[in-house]
């Protein structure tokens, strides 16, 4: 069992604090912080001199092969983006493909410092190949809609897919159901993926009340919000990780909170989108875990959850809706520790402490941008950039060195996908 030693770093404690402190990593976990004990002999010691240690970033929604239409129907609605650009280009998606362009966003996670990841998608097989191959840590659901005519052969997938992937890749890769939204899966198809759910023991992951059109049209076929209307199918008794969450009134966060829904707030996705702004300080106050995500590619220019936690920690200062502070210490938070908690992995993972998972960023902070170093979380946040990410591991493996990946060929990475991501649009 490996043993590394990270030594002289400034710590992201679990009480919030930042120290310096070592970390010492036996196989997959963090077994010290703090001053390590005389006889504990590592295998490795890596210098963090001069450097940010943190619980590696949780991206809590992401459609990841998503990468590959990056810049591809940018400026336009949801559903009109969805309709006329993505959904067509989506029908000519191999398994390779997928497992490129998700190789692709995961490449641009780790070196941004995020060590796990929730994704909805199809071929998913290939997408947690990828996941197995890179060393990352994963949430994974296949994207199930009740309208298309795939939509039985969507739950056979995702049973087959719980079956064979949840637990696996040394326990980096946990399954959810996927249920696209309820706007593309009305509730007689809703109660058998709660059936599947309930037979396997399963949690759900779903996009809800991201846009204010998708509300009201289900106020008017069905006479209530989605969330009411979820609330009152029973989804939520499952577990679930909702994603957006960006048109909710005081009545559905007061369901929400009392159902333990966790949600996956999309900042810049909302914004590119024009899709609103969620009311991230209400939700907070109720007590909800909220962790922050990219959502697809396409929405969001980039993989970068430090680009999310500036977005989650300034929105709320113009915003009239909700003219609220969201300090940099809890925006880091819903990065991170929070992240992990809505993702389920909240006593695995999220926390630089004595018996979690090492998923560790460390960021170098030698940059102009880090000076003068009045709040080392306030300059994460405000002025920080993924460049500054240096090393990271997940698991207690180093999946970046020097900015370098060290499980995936990067030039090869770049080829496949420009070729893949161009076939995709040729005739569009």
């Amino acid at each position: 069992m490996s043993k590394i030693l990270l030594k002289n770093g400034e710590v992201l404690t679990a009480d919030g604090s930042v120290i310096k402190a070592d970390i010492a990593v036996t196989g997959s976990t963090i077994t010290q912080v703090g001053k390590v004990s005389a006889g504990w002999q590592a295998d490795r010691t890596i210098d963090c001199s001069d450097k940010l240690l943190l619980p590696g970033f949780v991206n809590t929604h992401t459609h990841a092969a998503m990468t590959l239409l990056r810049g591809y129907g940018d400026d336009m609605a949801l559903m009109d983006w969805l309709q006329t650009k993505i959904w067509p280009a989506e029908d000519n998606l191999t398994g390779e493909d997928v497992y490129w362009g998700t190789l692709l966003a995961v490449a641009e996670m780790i070196k941004g410092g995020t060590t796990t990841f929730a994704d909805m998608y199809f071929f998913m097989n290939d997408v947690a190949k990828a996941v197995q191959e890179s060393g990352i840590r994963a949430v994974l659901s296949r994207g199930m809609a009740g309208v298309t005519p795939t939509a039985s052969q969507a739950l056979t997938e995702s049973e087959d897919f719980y079956r064979q992937w949840h637990g696996e890749a040394e326990g980096r890769i946990t399954v959810m159901l996927g249920p696209h939204a309820p706007y593309t899966c009305p509730p007689d198809y809703l109660k058998k993926v709660m059936s599947l759910a309930e037979n396997l023991g399963a949690e759900i992951h779903i996009h809800l009340s991201e846009t204010a059109s998708e509300v009201e049209t289900c106020r008017k076929e069905y006479g209530k919000s989605p969330i009411a209307l979820m609330n009152d199918l029973g989804l939520f008794d499952f577990g679930v990780l909702a994603a957006h969450c960006v048109h909710v009134s005081p009545d559905d966060i007061a369901i929400m909170r009392d159902k333990g829904v966790r949600v996956a707030h999309n900042p810049g996705s909302n914004m590119k989108l024009a899709s609103g702004i969620a009311p991230l300080p209400a939700m907070l106050a109720a007590g909800i875990s909220v962790g922050l995500g990219t959502d697809g590619a396409s929405s969001n220019n980039n993989l970068d959850m430090l680009e999310e936690l500036r977005l989650a920690a300034t929105l709320h200062k113009v915003s009239s809706l909700n003219p609220l502070v969201i300090p940099a210490a809890q925006a880091v938070d819903l990065a991170t520790a929070s992240g992990a908690k809505v993702l389920g992995l909240g006593k695995a993972t999220g926390r630089l402490a004595q018996g979690y998972k090492a998923d560790i960023t460390i960021v170098s902070m030698t940059e102009p941008h880090w000076y003068p170093r009045h709040d080392r979380l306030s300059l994460l946040t405000y002025a920080a950039s993924a460049a500054d990410v240096h090393t990271v591991l997940v698991d207690g493996k180093v999946l970046l060195e020097g900015r370098r990946l060290t499980t995936i060929d990067e030039e090869r990475l770049k080829f496949e996908a420009n070729q893949r991501g161009m076939r995709l649009v040729e005739s569009k």
